[in-house]
């Protein structure tokens, strides 16, 4: 645990000074888009406008994960420097990424409370990016009330893609979870479709089969099935796919504030949903979280210090791997970035069955496979139907 600590450490620090330098905007703007992108955007915020490719936000799990670079090129740097630059972000990106699984794993083992952890989870971003702004390392945010209630729908889809993760992760194996989040472009299309009327082209929504039959056969081989992980994530998928969908139709070219860089939004729709979680927390379960908490304790089981460390880390891991995914991946092309997001799901998938010795039939072996392909083909055919427009 002291390790990782430390790396989440060097990850706000190694961000705070190359990505978020104040009195250089070219290096400090960052825009959100969906994988759809096939070409990186130039579209720098100016004055809180919300450009297109920023519309395309949150189309994702965590809400970082489709982040490309909108700054200006720079003169080139070494090449090396580059590659081992590049192959710091991922690889902390990757780490961070199984550590929080792990660790939330780990919790909800012990304490029974999706909610509560959910919650305190999404608040412990909260402890990150208020002092970057108060210390000036980022320019905050400057929000009407207006502004708010444009990211309020936005907002509550974020929610939905925390907590339905987090449910699902605590009700089946984390490798089944992430099994049924690669099915996501199948809602995105569907919502796209249906909300936006968006027809793609015949092989893009042919790759879509091996998805839904990968996830079918994984779903019926898997040997901790419930229909509550099967749900949970589920509903994370659809939140994911409708906060990309309530991005394009409500921020698409809209000022919205003032310093509202892609960090700046993904913080203000995390301090958004800890506002909105809480009242859902208590109605669920209540306060009987603390009792639940206190009795580990008694039973000797944890400490106040293991325990507290342990919800802690799962917080920090969360936040840090979808700060350090905006390094990441605004260093890469689409398809590197396509390749990047099928690795990391099989990484975490393998290294979740190495860490809980989750069984897994050759059935869900071989259903998993052809899904994270299916996203892999996904995200490909959607570029090269881009880069053709």
């Amino acid at each position: 645990m002291k390790s990782l600590s430390a790396l989440v450490l060097v990850a706000i620090l190694s961000s705070s000074a190359s990505a978020f330098v104040p009195g250089s905007p070219t290096k400090q703007v960052k825009a959100f888009a969906s994988t759809t992108s096939a070409k990186r955007s130039a579209a720098p915020f100016k004055d809180g406008s919300m450009k297109p490719a920023t519309a395309l936000a949150l189309s994702s799990s965590g809400g970082a994960k489709k982040a490309v670079a909108a700054a200006e090129p720079e003169p080139e740097k070494s090449s090396l420097l580059e590659t081992l630059q590049i192959g710091t972000y991922f690889a902390l990106w990757y780490l961070f990424n199984i550590g929080y699984n792990i660790y939330n794993k780990q919790a909800l083992n012990v304490l029974d409370y999706p909610w509560t952890i959910a919650t305190i989870q999404m608040a412990t971003g909260i402890a990150y990016f208020v002092p970057v702004w108060l210390l000036k390392i980022r320019k905050a945010p400057k929000l009407s009330v207006s502004d708010l209630k444009t990211l309020f729908p936005i907002a509550l889809c974020h929610t939905g893609v925390h907590v339905g993760a987090v449910i699902a992760l605590g009700a089946g194996a984390v490798s089944f979870a992430h099994i049924v989040k690669a099915s996501e472009p199948v809602v995105t299309c569907a919502l796209n479709a249906l909300f936006l009327g968006e027809v793609l082209p015949l092989p893009v929504y042919l790759t879509l089969l091996p998805i839904i039959g990968g996830v079918a056969i994984a779903s019926m081989k898997e040997l901790s099935f419930t229909f509550l992980a099967l749900a949970s994530a589920m509903l994370s998928n659809v939140s994911s796919s409708a906060r990309g969908v309530l991005s394009k139709k409500t921020m698409s070219g809209k000022q919205i504030g003032e310093n509202l860089d892609a960090q700046n939004l993904y913080a203000v729709l995390t301090a958004m949903a800890t506002v909105i979680l809480i009242p859902f927390m208590l109605a669920t379960e209540g306060t009987s979280f603390f009792s639940a908490f206190k009795g580990l304790v008694a039973a000797g089981d944890f400490t106040n210090k293991s325990l507290a460390m342990l919800l802690a880390l799962g917080g920090a891991t969360y936040y840090a791997y979808n700060e350090v995914a905006f390094l990441a991946l605004g260093k890469v092309n689409p398809v590197t970035h396509a390749v990047g997001n099928t690795i990391k799901r099989v990484v975490i998938i393998v290294a979740s069955v190495v860490a809980f010795k989750t069984p897994m039939s050759t059935g869900s072996i071989i259903g998993s496979s052809i899904a994270i392909f299916g996203t892999l083909l996904y995200s490909l055919a959607m570029n090269a139907s881009k880069s053709k427009k």
